[in-house]
Formats: C-alpha cells, structure tokens, sequence
C-alpha cells in the first residue's frame, strides 16, 4: 500500500499494517493535523523521501524486507535533519534506548495512545515550521509573532533558539499534555514550566515547585501524599501533601531524574489512576493534576543503565521542550549580563552604567557551564568589587577563565576528576568559601558541593579539610 497526498506531506507513516496506517492517518486528521502520506512496504521510503521531503518519519520498528532499526540509520544517513518516532509493539527499555541513539526523536509503544501520537507529531511539526519561519523571516519577526509576548517578559531573550522554545511554550500551554523540559542546569527550565502554568486553563490553581533530589524514602510518601492525623507517632494534626495542595493546577518536578526508581512506581500508579491514599488513611483521594518534569541528563541512559523507568518516561514525556545551553544561544549572553548589572547593580546602590567592550568579548568566548545561573553570580560578584562607573574585566577575572586558543594550547592534560576539583576549587575561592554561593554558580544543590569538598579534601579559607 502506497498513498501519497497531493499537497507535500508533512509526514511519512511506515508501517507493514496497513489497518493501522488507516487508524493512523484518522487519528492525525480528526486532531486537524495534515494528511500524512502513507506506505506499507519499508524499501520505499527512501525513494519517496527523495521526492517528497518530509520533515516527520513514524516508522514501525518490526517490518518485512527493511527492518526499523537499519531503516532509521538509512535515513539519518541521507536526510539528517530529518525527526524520526519509531513505533513498536516491544515495550523494551533496551529497544527504545537503541532507536534513540540511531537518531529516534521519540518511541511510541503500541497500541498507541491516540493523545500522546497527536502530542508528539504536532511537537515535532511545530518545531520544524518554527526553525523555517526563522530562517525565511529572521529572528525579529519570530518573536514578534508570539501570541502572549507578556508571559514571556521576565525571560530575557533575543537568541533564534529561544523564540523556538517560546513558540512551543504557547503551543503546548492550552493542552492538559504532560511536558518534559529538558537542559542543563541553569538554563531556566523552572521559569519555562511557569510561563507554562500561566498562559494554561490552570492558572488560577496552584504551581507547587518541587526538587526530587531532596527526598528520601522515607519523605516521600509523606510530602507528596499528606498523612492522616496518628498515622505515625508525630503525626498530631492531618496533613496535606504536594498532590493534594497542588490539585486543579500545576505539579513542577525538578531533576526528576533524581528520584529512587522505587519510588518512582508510586509516582506513576498517582499520575496514571489520578487518585491516592494518605499516609494512615484509607480513603481514597481524586486529584487532577498537570504534570511538569524537568531534568538535565540524558533520560534515554538513565533508563538503559535502570535508573529511571520507561513507562513512567512516556507518562510524562506527552510533550518535549528542549532549552538550549548559554552557549549555544550567544546572543542571549551580553543582554543577559546587562539585566543583571542593572539589577543587582540597583540592589547593591551602585552607579555602574555597563560592561567594558574588553569583558563583553571575554564574555562571548566563555562557554558557561553553569548557564544562566553561572553568568548572574558572576554579574553578582563582580559589582561588589567594582568601583568605576562601568563593570570591568578585572572585577570579574577570578571568576571568568580565559578560553581562548593561546590557553589552549597549553592546557595540561588533566583527568576529570581534577578537572572538576579544581574547578570547585576555584569557585570557592572566588566567593570566599561561601559555599551555597558556590554551589548555584556551579549548578548543583549545597548537599553536593559539601560531597564534594569531602571527596577531593579541599582546604577552605582557614586551611583546614573538610
């Protein structure tokens, strides 16, 4: 079977069952998405991808003569820009990892979810009709286009690759889909996932922020699902937790990756059933919750290595926003620093006008590790020790090294574990052992720099180890 529409598809379905090729192409109509073209048989796609041009592939994993795998490497190989979800009745952890690395943008498992198949394709068709409008228009005109420009006035931003992530903020924030916001540390995912809540049906409930990485087992069920009054020998008065504190409104889970996998079965039996018990207490509780989770690590190898859970990722992951590094979106850099000279500049009572040329070109060849973040705590640091009328080089020289080719060139050959220690090493310095400073220019909670400090013995301002 072979149907190819007479306006050019935006997307290529493959699958040797032609029954659900039909369930498929309903699925995406009824959801007013464009006719999809259609072919059973896999050593056609090729050729029709040479004719046609679609940017969107949903391919079947298991398939006669042209198996998904070697035809998912075929077209990363020819059509690189090409996005590719790879559908598949195997609902194996090691599978889903291999597409991904063979270039899979998503893995749906059947009998699929007609939501989260409507979810996904209008993510990735969203996200290519964006990076065209900017390169047909420029990046003016794209921001210009936003819907809700207001939402989105604490974020600054004039870099091309964030108007693609605002533009996905507004076209998933009607939706009840569950996000995932992906990025390092640093990059805003938070403020992201708020813009998200504001411009939603939600927004006059509650948006509880919660950090994984500061629960035990023991917390847990506690802090997400309350207590009935006696369920423990402190429990003097019942008590409410994030489900039910959050309900009608949005739940915002930072570095969910960062969640024992034992509990992260009872986070999905909540999302999926929509119900829960308190601690103490059999009465069942009904809870209508929005799920935001953000993470900055790969959750394709969390999930390979067994640290994170399949079924809850596609649980979550309805709809995926990627926000790039400060490194990737340079442009960003110079406005940024100056919204953060102004601010902490007025916090501080100091009339500092703005940065020297010779720090903004020191700033441009920095690559940020600690993103968004690092670059206000240095903006931070920097105007205590200032004393001109504009931020200089010098005021910023402990905290901002020098990567430029003559460094490089006589870089020592460090593991990176000394890497790492030095780095810390520095930072602490730099902030005069202030170590929660510390820890939010590097990008990490307070508990794993104090780890940290432990491990590689670093001396603090009074010589001592800790």
């Amino acid at each position: 079977m072979e149907s190819i529409p007479a306006t050019p598809p935006a997307l290529l379905v493959v699958d040797d069952d032609e029954g659900l090729l039909h369930s498929i192409q309903a699925t995406l109509l009824s959801a007013g998405l464009p006719e999809p073209a259609l072919v059973s048989d896999s050593r056609r796609v090729l050729d029709i991808l040479r004719t046609h041009r679609p940017p969107l592939v949903l391919l079947d994993l298991v398939m006669p003569y042209l198996g998904g795998l070697d035809l998912l490497r075929r077209i990363k190989d020819e059509f690189p820009e090409t996005d590719c979800i790879v559908v598949s009745a195997l609902d194996d952890v090691a599978t889903a990892v291999r597409a991904m690395r063979a270039g899979a943008g998503d893995y749906l498992v059947k009998p699929i979810e007609p939501e989260r198949l409507t979810a996904l394709v209008q993510s990735h068709l969203e996200r290519h009709r964006l990076q065209s409008q900017i390169s047909q228009i420029g990046r003016k005109r794209v921001f210009e286009n936003l819907k809700h420009p207001e939402a989105f006035s604490r974020l600054i931003a004039e870099d091309e690759s964030m108007a693609v992530v605002f533009h996905q903020v507004e076209a998933v924030a009607g939706t009840d889909y569950n996000v995932v916001i992906s990025g390092e540390s640093g990059t805003g995912k938070e403020m992201i996932a708020r813009v998200i809540h504001q411009l939603s049906r939600r927004a006059e409930h509650p948006f509880y922020a919660v950090n994984m990485a500061s629960f035990s087992k023991t917390l847990f069920e506690d802090e997400f699902f309350g207590h009935a009054k006696g369920a423990y020998t402190d429990a003097a008065a019942e008590r409410r937790g994030f489900f039910e504190a959050a309900n009608g409104g949005t739940l915002f889970l930072d570095e969910i990756t960062e969640l024992d996998p034992g509990l992260q079965a009872k986070l999905l039996r909540v999302i999926e059933e929509r119900e829960f018990y308190r601690l103490g207490s059999t009465e069942v509780r009904n809870v209508d919750v929005r799920i935001i989770a953000a993470t900055n690590r790969d959750i394709s190898e969390e999930i390979l290595r067994g640290r994170f859970r399949a079924d809850l990722f596609y649980r979550i992951n309805t709809y995926n926003i990627r926000i790039p590094p400060l490194r990737e979106r340079s442009k960003d850099i110079l406005p940024l620093a100056r919204h953060f000279l102004k601010v902490h500049a007025g916090a501080n009572q100091k009339k500092i006008a703005d940065l020297e040329p010779d720090l903004c070109e020191r700033l441009l060849g920095y690559s940020f590790p600690g993103n968004v973040r690092e670059l206000e705590n240095m903006i931070a640091a920097a105007v205590l020790l200032e004393k001109g009328k504009r931020l200089s080089l010098d005021s910023m020289r402990s905290l901002l090294p020098y990567e430029g080719p003559e460094r490089r060139k006589r870089v020592e050959l460090l593991t990176l574990e000394e890497v790492e220690r030095r780095h810390i090493e520095r930072v602490l310095q730099a902030t005069g052992g202030n170590r929660p400073q510390a820890a939010r220019i590097l990008g990490i909670n307070v508990s794993t720099i104090y780890r940290k400090i432990e491990k590689y013995r670093i001396a603090d301002r009074e010589g001592k180890t800790s």
